[in-house]
């Protein structure tokens, strides 16, 4: 297919931190596969993760060699997608700004994800205009590459939906200039951290992609298991076993209904259920960790390739605005 005429893609991710497991089960295997059939933009959202980062800003340039170098390493292609820094591309600011300017505040208020942001992210000031219009410049990000599918799991929806609600608003105002971005919702298992909430780097309970065996080893043996489970002999339910979503994530379904069968008979231990998955996360990881050795040895590849990205993103980019300001009358 003509590379004009596939229908284009946008996703994101903070650089907040390395790429985790749950990167890896929830966005990026289906990143992988979507940048065969589509158009991908894949961006490392600076502005995101300034939101909340602020206060402690040097972090992220750091981190956006880290999840560069987690995307490349675990499979994502720069002659299939365009790799890109948000920041680097002024234009996602303008088009932020003028979106802004038009957006009803009632519509930012009623986000359910703002609260509950806040709430897991207590130990940060976000109670501030840029938190709050987080959706707006998430949008932006999207339309900017007249984005028409936006891969999420169920809990960024709502988001989508704003997303949706933005782009129909401008294009009643100032013309049809935005196609409507359709939710592509992912099949995410809903990943445990080492200590059975979320995996999520806020919680720092998370296991990742660049952890060696040692450590993941060290990570998934101590993990909650299911509490019926108290003695070896105890039968337990794999659906309320924090470590067993590990198993949903990476152990192929024979496999894992063998374990779950073994769970609920109390056939198998917890520490022998947690080895097979450990086992299986080395057999997947060690191609990542070979190539991610290389980038981490040559760091200029990671930046030429971010830089390459960085333009092609930029040409398109500055192309969309082009037609924006006209249809703004600027």
């Amino acid at each position: 297919m003509d590379e004009e005429k596939k229908r284009v893609v946008f996703s994101g991710l903070r650089p907040t931190g390395a790429c985790h497991l749950g990167h890896l089960a929830g966005a990026l295997r289906n990143w992988i596969k979507l940048q065969d059939q589509y158009r991908c933009f894949y961006s490392i959202v600076t502005w995101h993760a300034f939101s909340s980062e602020y206060q402690n800003h040097p972090v992220i340039r750091d981190y956006i060699f880290e999840v560069a170098a987690d995307w490349l390493s675990i499979g994502l292609d720069p002659d299939k997608c365009t790799i890109f820094v948000q920041s680097e591309v002024k234009e996602h600011a303008e088009l932020h700004l003028l979106l802004s300017m038009i957006i009803p505040l009632p519509w930012l208020q009623r986000v359910p994800t703002f609260k509950e942001m806040q709430k897991e992210l207590k130990d940060k000031d976000v109670n501030t205009y840029g938190f709050l219009g987080y959706p707006v410049l998430q949008t932006a990000d999207i339309i900017l590459y007249k984005g028409e599918i936006v891969p999420v799991g169920e809990d960024q929806a709502y988001h989508l939906e704003l997303a949706r609600e933005i782009t129909r608003r401008f294009n009643r105002l100032f013309g049809n200039i935005f196609p409507e971005p359709q939710i592509l919702l992912t099949e995410v298992p809903k990943l445990a951290g080492t200590d059975g909430r979320k995996m999520s780097k806020s919680f720092g309970n998370s296991i990742y992609l660049k952890d060696s065996p040692e450590v993941i080893r060290a990570k998934i043996q101590p993990m909650k298991t299911d509490v019926r489970r108290k003695r070896r002999t105890d039968p337990g339910e794999p659906e309320d076993c924090p470590a067993f979503t590990l198993h949903k994530a990476f152990v192929d379904e024979e496999q894992r209904e063998k374990i779950a069968q073994g769970c609920r008979t109390a056939g198998i231990g917890c520490l022998e259920c947690k080895n097979i998955v450990i086992e299986k996360l080395i057999q997947i990881l060690t191609p990542f960790w070979e190539k991610r050795k290389t980038f981490a040895d040559n760091p200029d590849m990671v930046l030429d390739i971010l830089e390459r990205g960085n333009t092609e993103a930029r040409e398109v980019a500055q192309k969309t605005m082009k037609e924006v300001r006209i249809a703004l009358g600027f």
